[in-house]
């Protein structure tokens, strides 16, 4: 199944990026810590880190969450806005055009509110140098004028807490990143906190599940909550309308092999590039560009979008010289494997 959006292109049911559709999902986010499910180092973490700040009557300090995209990065932050019981307000890299866009969100906030930027790593550079001064002295420097007659003021800010969400923390400039006091990786989910996510969910949907339905979507969804969701509502829609509108092990299975997701959770596009590679380069070394041009792709979503999850399920392997398949992969599609092909590590 795949949907045209914005920007053009194919959208995947199993892609972990934003859907047009999951603009409504708010009504599945956890709100408070004992609501949120897995990441169970970085809750820890947090519950002390907030009810420090609590007693000291402080703002929390900086957070930056990175991981893998549709793992709950901006859930989890507006879950530590509302238990520090604060203002939450929200924006991203790409929207913040200009410094002053940057200073009117920041002199707008209050004390302790917390300030959310998605994919901070795309933040303009003009605008990440005003955030140097706010986030470690909460000031904001101003120029006014131009030229010889061009001063500088200092304006105060309220103490408030940036929290920053990034799916590539290595692009990250080091003075950006050595400002936020802490630095919080998101992990993928393993079946079992998935099944507990997808229950909370089908029990906020109304849906009705077994364990059995529930773990089949869980083992297929690639570790990440939001194509979790995104399953769970198309697989009701395959069960309200050709079951009796409970998601069973067979009706889950039946709707994903229809909409082309296989047992570990691949499409026919991770299907076809692992083809291509094996049976057009004998399995590989394929540079990645050549690998983009033979399927039609650009070589920057082969690396960002297809290439993560293979690379740990250990279907795809880097070296120097290019992509190789694995033996795991030619099993997987039914192909003879050799032994021959050259991985070159």
């Amino acid at each position: 199944m795949s949907i045209e959006f914005e920007g053009g292109g194919e959208e995947r049911i199993i892609s972990a990026g934003m859907h047009p559709e999951d603009e409504n999902e708010g009504s599945l986010r956890p709100k408070y810590l004992r609501e949120y499910i897995g990441q169970d180092k970085v809750k820890d973490n947090l519950r002390i880190f907030i009810e420090a700040a609590k007693n000291r009557k402080e703002a929390l300090d900086h957070v930056l969450l990175y991981g893998p995209p549709g793992l709950g990065k901006t859930t989890l932050a507006g879950v530590i806005a509302n238990e520090m019981g604060v203002n939450f307000r929200v924006t991203s890299g790409p929207a913040i055009e200009k410094p002053g866009d940057l200073a009117a969100l920041l002199t707008s906030l209050d004390t302790g509110d917390i300030l959310f930027i998605d994919e901070i790593h795309r933040l303009n550079r003009s605008a990440e140098e005003v955030l140097y001064p706010a986030m470690e002295d909460f000031a904001l420097d101003i120029i006014l004028g131009k030229g010889p007659s061009a001063r500088s003021i200092r304006l105060d800010l309220k103490p408030f807490t940036l929290i920053g969400a990034t799916t590539r923390a290595g692009q990250l400039t080091a003075p950006m990143r050595d400002r936020f006091g802490m630095l919080m990786r998101l992990e993928l989910y393993t079946p079992k906190e998935l099944l507990q996510i997808i229950t909370r969910s089908a029990q906020i949907l109304h849906v009705e599940t077994d364990p059995e339905g529930a773990m089949e979507i869980a083992r297929r969804c690639r570790g990440t909550p939001r194509i979790a969701n995104r399953m769970l509502k198309r697989v009701r829609d395959f069960a309200q309308v050709q079951s009796d509108g409970i998601i069973t092990r067979q009706v889950a299975d039946h709707a994903l092999q229809a909409l082309e997701v296989d047992a570990l959770g691949l499409d026919n596009i991770d299907r076809r590039m692992l083809h291509t590679i094996i049976t057009t380069y004998g399995g590989g070394p394929v540079g990645v560009e050549t690998l983009a041009a033979t399927i039609g792709e650009e070589a920057v979503t082969i690396e960002d979008v297809y290439e993560p999850y293979l690379l740990q399920i250990g279907f795809l392997s880097r070296t120097p010289r290019g992509r190789c398949a694995t033996e795991a992969a030619y099993r997987h599609l039914g192909l003879p494997f050799s032994g021959q092909q050259s991985f070159a590590f």
